[in-house]
């Protein structure tokens, strides 16, 4: 009986190795279809793909051909014209000359592409600080039916929408851009000085800006009264690099009276800041 049920369980056992054995042969099989199919679209792929850049290639020569033939039939029109209709060529060339610097003239030399057919303008500003070129900001206007902004990355802190008003963007363009250019370029020039203090002038601390950097906090060492100074620059007038402003606190309470301070002050007041602090510093107010 023992050798019985050990004969049944060898058996089942082997059509149980033979079912999986035949299992993965059609696994395999079907993965063998799958991939012949696959190379098959491929293939197709391929051809596709062969016509395309062929007829691409055959368009792309006749196009040359055509326009080879036009210019030929051109330089032949132009050769048997009169000297007064190659004259007459050369003014209405001029005129559309003089008129395109006319309208860049009266943007003021922006970057204007049109966009939308002509219903719209996108408008790029380049800022720029000591023959450095710096950021380039972009307006997108809609033109029709009425002047408005529809896109830009002008900064938040840039008053756009109270500019357009204030300037009357829907008469005259270009006095709106002009305005904005120098906020943009004003806004630019700052804080590049703040950059060139803070690279340049190691010694001295920069305690507090903002964003717009309208305001700037230095912190001086005296180095002969071996005393602190804290120098506050306003800029209140958004569309300068220099600030209109400028405020002096010590511990010593004489030393912001002093003259030599007081001639600091008119520095800071009328060159640009870290211009100002290699002044300051050679003549030894600063450490």
């Amino acid at each position: 009986m023992c050798a019985l049920s050990s004969g049944v369980l060898s058996h089942l056992s082997l059509l149980e190795v033979k079912a999986r054995s035949r299992k993965t042969q059609l696994q395999q099989h079907s993965r063998v279809m799958e991939l012949k199919a696959k190379v098959e679209a491929l293939k197709t792929q391929r051809e596709q793909l062969k016509a395309q850049i062929q007829t691409h290639q055959d368009l792309q020569k006749l196009r040359l051909a055509m326009d080879k033939q036009c210019a030929d039939e051109e330089e032949e029109n132009m050769e048997e014209e009169s000297e007064n209709s190659k004259l007459l060529r050369l003014m209405a060339r001029h005129t559309q000359l003089k008129d395109l610097l006319h309208a860049h003239h009266l943007i003021g030399g922006y970057d204007i592409i049109k966009t939308r057919k002509g219903k719209g303008a996108c408008v790029s500003i380049a800022t720029a600080y000591e023959d450095v070129f710096l950021d380039t900001f972009n307006l997108e206007i809609d033109l029709k039916p009425t002047v408005k902004i529809s896109r830009h990355n002008i900064p938040p802190f840039i008053p756009l929408n109270n500019l357009a008003e204030q300037n009357n963007m829907q008469t005259d363009l270009r006095v709106f851009l002009d305005t904005l250019s120098k906020h943009l370029n004003a806004f630019a020039g700052r804080k590049q000085q703040l950059k060139l203090v803070k690279e340049k002038h190691k010694s001295v601390e920069v305690m507090e800006s903002n964003v717009l950097c309208s305001l700037l906090v230095l912190l001086f060492t005296v180095p002969r009264e071996k005393t602190a100074v804290l120098c506050t620059l306003d800029y209140t007038d958004h569309t300068r690099c220099l600030p209109t402003r400028v405020h002096l606190e010590s511990e010593d309470k004489q030393l912001p009276d002093s003259p030599q301070w007081k001639k600091n002050c008119t520095l800071l007041m009328e060159t640009p800041v870290h211009k100002a602090l290699i002044t300051m510093k050679k003549m030894g107010s600063i450490a």
